[in-house]
């Protein structure tokens, strides 16, 4: 009987801490003992550990047995401890070698019958051990395997068994085959119809800020009443966007992957997520929270993606202004008890609004609105001030007349089309800020913004003469300067230059261009 070591991944937010795992097999009151701060799901893994070795047809220590997490100043959480407590406590009774478990990784949850489950945040658990150990070697469930796999220069080894693990590490040999032994068919993907800009017609304004909002990464507020398009709109949008660089579909997959939401039949997320909550959602689903596990809330699901938030005066106005600060910083942080965890919350946002509680536009017919002035204000500036400073165009989408349908239907585009030009406007932008960490003009700070990105006096003076005036802020000016920047990538201009900064005043007042 002696001490044996093993190492798994704690999970802080969307980072992996590396855990040295003990375990002591020695003289005393037979029982299994956690210590290193675990919840009460690792606290229960005594109970799933003891009956999948027993199960497994392995010899159980009648004996004491203390499990400690290390570093123990670090709360661990979660069930993904049960296969590295396992084979410290067999490397401790001499039943595996213990050479043989002390560099590895293991990762999973155990069944009672020994067979190792799926766990979540296998992902950027992997990547934390990367970071902590050059060419690491993660044992992982078999279910894990095509997550595992996403990581370069780590050594996966999926199992689906606790005693086709132990065989193989007894004997030596080559790492086992996984096996169907307790696996489940993988769900075929539900075809969803094809969404396309094509299926928008009359409204032209709405579909050109589409596109400047995908070619630039900025935020968008709609408002306009029933049946004008503001939903069908928001759902093309990302039928826009080119899909996810590589190291930025690693963001997205590690965050699913943490919040359990990563689709079965594909381990990595390559295109920008969709993200639409009810407006009955609370700051903490929005933002993110939990009273034990901190969770990712829809900021977060949507990085490097779209959260679209229809009707959105009905939404709390805290919850809507716990959106201020992940637009600026594109981060939140989360603060409980036990910890403070950040997420990333880079992410365009998009509003839609009806002018009104009765939602009646006033040139319908037999359906006038009759709310007063003051209740339309009222209820529009659910939206405060400070949030609608942060978007970036806003555009009103005003029902059309038979005519105009008829006569825009030959001058809609589709998604195809409309996102070969958001490519190349992106590329332009990608290749000026190619000395930078920044990729889309959205992301470029004020004061980059104004030291090397500012246009010409001629081509400023419309933002000039609106800040002189009051009717345009300082954040105003520079989220102008962003929007006529990627006007300019569209129109393939080197710089912006009074048509561009023209037209996007107009976008950030409200003002049909």
């Amino acid at each position: 009987m002696t001490v044996a070591r093993t190492r798994s991944v704690a999970l802080v937010g969307v980072s992996g801490r590396s855990v040295e795992v003990e375990a002591d097999v020695g003289n005393g009151l037979a029982g299994i003992h956690l210590i290193g701060l675990p919840d009460t799901a690792l606290s229960e893994a005594r109970d799933r550990v003891r009956s999948a070795v027993v199960n497994s047809s392995y010899p159980w220590p009648d004996a004491r047995i203390t499990v400690s997490l290390f570093p123990a100043s670090l709360p661990k959480r979660g069930s993904q401890f049960d296969l590295a407590i396992a084979m410290a406590i067999l490397g401790a009774s001499g039943v595996v070698p213990a050479e043989r478990i002390a560099e590895p990784f293991f990762l999973g949850e155990l069944g009672l019958d020994g067979r190792i489950r799926a766990v979540r945040g296998v992902l950027p658990s992997i990547l934390g051990a990367a970071a902590a150990h050059e060419e690491a070697t993660v044992i992982v469930p078999s279910e894990n395997s095509g997550e595992a796999g996403l990581v370069p220069d780590v050594k996966v080894i999926p199992v689906a068994h606790l005693r086709q693990l132990v065989e193989w590490l007894r004997k030596g040999d080559k790492p086992p085959e996984p096996e169907a032994h307790g696996r489940a068919e993988t769900p075929k993907p539900v075809t969803q119809p094809a969404v396309d800009l094509a299926d928008v017609v009359g409204q032209p304004v709405a579909r050109r800020a589409l596109e400047v909002c995908a070619a630039g990464g900025h935020n968008l507020w709609m408002v306009g009443p029933p049946g004008t398009g503001k939903t069908l709109l928001a759902e093309r949008l990302p039928t826009l966007l080119p899909d996810l660089e590589l190291d930025h579909a690693l963001e997205v997959t590690a965050i699913h992957s943490v919040a359990g939401l990563l689709p079965p039949d594909s381990p990595m997320i390559n295109r920008p997520p969709f993200v639409s909550p009810h407006h009955t959602a609370t700051a903490a689903a929005i933002i993110g929270g939990g009273s034990t596990v901190v969770r990712p809330g829809a900021v977060s699901l949507a990085h490097r993606g779209l959260l679209f938030m229809d009707e959105a005066p009905e939404f709390p106005r805290h919850v809507l202004d716990s959106l201020r600060q992940p637009l600026e910083s594109g981060r939140v942080t989360v603060s409980r008890s036990a910890a403070s965890v950040t997420f990333p919350a880079r992410f365009m946002l998009v509003l839609a609004a009806n002018p009104c509680p009765c939602a009646q536009a006033d040139d319908q017919a037999g359906a006038t609105c009759r709310c007063s002035p003051t209740t339309r204000r009222r209820y529009l500036g659910r939206l405060s001030g400070p949030l609608l400073d942060r978007i970036d165009m806003k555009v009103t989408v005003a029902r059309s007349s038979r005519r105009e349908l008829l006569a825009d239907r030959q001058f809609v585009e589709s998604s195809e089309t409309v996102a070969e030009r958001v490519l190349l406007a992106r590329r332009r932008a990608v290749k000026r800020l190619a000395h930078t960490p920044w990729r889309t003009n959205a992301e470029i700070p004020s004061s980059v913004l104004h030291a090397d990105f500012r246009p010409s006096e001629a081509a400023m003076k419309p933002m000039t003469s609106c800040l002189d005036s009051g009717s345009l802020t300082a954040r105003g000016l520079d989220r102008t300067l962003r929007v006529a920047w990627t006007l300019a990538d569209l129109a393939g201009k080197d710089r912006p230059e009074e048509d561009e900064t023209t037209a996007a005043l107009g976008f950030w007042l409200g003002v049909r261009p």
